[in-house]
């Protein structure tokens, strides 16, 4: 990634607005923005505690809000700005939304340092379904496969 200077100013509008949210304990210390050609087009601050929404995270606030102006569901020709490394769910959702890139300022090591440790669900990932902190049970069931099968008979569908 060729260094510009718009890089580091929202980058750092990132991190401000994660500062600004600890102060105010508007939930956790952690802002992101999404920006296509030189514009913002969303921000998001942790949510997660006033709105009592685990997936409230900053990346994930911003991903909403800029799918829901832009009318889509990816970020194609976007960046997207987060005062810290992205955890492993918002990582997943910056996957789906396939922005161009992804500049982040704080470590996952520095997260953790504040409270905010996601080690163990990267272990986690790696254990068999069965021996994970929160066990994880397939049941095969017959109709199992049935909503996929369903999907793929449909020419219309948006593929995603």
């Amino acid at each position: 990634m060729a260094h510009r200077p718009d890089h580091a100013r929202f980058l750092a509008e990132a991190v401000t607005l994660a500062t600004r949210n600890a102060r105010r304990r508007g939930g956790g210390p952690f802002g992101a923005l999404v920006v296509r050609r030189g514009e913002v087009v969303a921000r998001g601050t942790n949510r997660v505690t006033p709105t009592n929404d685990p997936t409230a995270h900053a990346e994930i606030v911003a991903i909403r809000r800029a799918c829901r102006r832009l009318g889509t569901f990816q970020l194609t020709g976007c960046t997207v700005y987060a005062s810290a490394e992205p955890c492993p769910m918002c990582l997943g959702a910056l996957y789906w939304a396939r922005p161009d890139r992804v500049v982040f300022a704080a470590t996952r090591e520095d997260a953790a340092r504040a409270g905010f440790d996601d080690a163990f669900i990267y272990e986690q990932i790696a254990r068999p379904h069965a021996k994970r902190r929160i066990p994880f049970v397939r049941l095969a069931i017959p109709d199992a496969e049935v909503p996929f099968r369903t999907w793929l008979a449909d020419p219309g569908r948006e593929t995603y």
